[in-house]
């Protein structure tokens, strides 16, 4: 009979692309992932998977296991909802991804509280960049998805995803002490034409979104330093080497030599709560979703 925590495993593996990536998700370890998959190989007597440089790919014979798997999985998902809805109360494992601002300035409050009001749930946080965690939603490898988009940005849901408005973070203009935008009451993005910029690295989206406001205005920005974290882009402002749109969730108190000047109009991005269709009946879920939105107006106010 073919373990489940082993093809759990072994669909991890596909989602996320690599055993490491995998193991994150699961809460084990890359070793602890190999081995399930090689008791799962031994059990099949098939070979899942292979080398391929630094990482792996699976064998014709894995991706039809993985179909499988999927099956199952979907199928214990809907009977652990099933026992979770008729008792009413949300426990069990939570899986959570949230884009690292809102991991860092809204998810931890929402997971304490949770802790404290349902010790039955175990919740686990996961940071991941917002198209991405749509997927993984999609795909089932997580329960449930903080993702955001832009205004001028919408982000696309897949068939088979819903979602839920938590709220709405502002954006601000940073700029040196010594800028000539410094002591503006408001800047109008037309007026951004010959400045040199810092932001996230292309692919993400807060990229993507500086590159289509300012296009969306006639010009093309002059991208001088990219960094994944938003304190490391507040930083490069604080040392004078560039302005930035850097949105107020999870940014904490600006450091000395940094000004912040509204933009007119001033960019608004949505944050949503995602999961897989019907998985709201699940207490764990609803109750999450409800958390979120009631911890929204105490970290978004300033």
């Amino acid at each position: 009979m073919l373990d489940l925590q082993r093809l759990r495993a072994l669909h991890a593996v596909s989602v996320h692309g690599t055993v490491g990536a995998a193991a994150v998700a699961l809460g084990y370890t890359p070793s602890a992932v190999s081995q399930q998959i090689a008791k799962l190989e031994r059990e099949t007597r098939t070979v899942l998977l292979e080398r391929e440089g630094r990482g792996v790919r699976l064998t014709d014979e894995a991706h039809q296991l993985v179909a499988t798997a999927a099956e199952l999985l979907a199928i214990v998902e809907r009977a652990e909802t099933d026992l979770e809805e008729r008792r009413g109360l949300p426990a069990g494992r939570l899986t959570v991804a949230a884009f690292p601002s809102a991991a860092r300035g809204l998810l931890p409050p929402v997971l304490a509280d949770l802790a404290k009001r349902h010790p039955a749930l175990d919740a686990r946080l996961t940071e991941v960049d917002p198209h991405l965690s749509v997927d993984l939603v999609a795909k089932g490898a997580i329960d449930l998805a903080v993702a955001h988009d832009w205004d001028i940005a919408p982000l696309p849901a897949p068939a088979g995803v819903e979602q839920a408005a938590i709220g709405d973070d502002l954006c601000d203009l940073l700029v040196p002490e010594d800028h000539p935008f410094a002591t503006r009451k408001a800047v109008r993005r037309e007026e951004l034409g010959n400045e040199r910029w810092v932001c996230q690295p292309p692919g993400r989206v807060c990229h993507d979104w500086l590159l289509r406001t300012l296009r969306s205005v006639g010009h093309e920005p002059d991208i001088v330093h990219t960094a994944e974290e938003n304190p490391t882009l507040v930083a490069l402002v604080a040392a004078g080497l560039g302005v930035a749109l850097i949105p107020r969730l999870g940014r904490g108190p600006l450091p000395r030599g940094v000004a912040e000047v509204p933009l007119d109009p001033l960019p608004v991005r949505h944050l949503y709560a995602l999961w897989r269709e019907g998985a709201a009946r699940r207490p764990a879920i609803a109750e999450t979703v409800r958390t979120l939105q009631a911890h929204w107006p105490g970290v978004s106010d300033r």
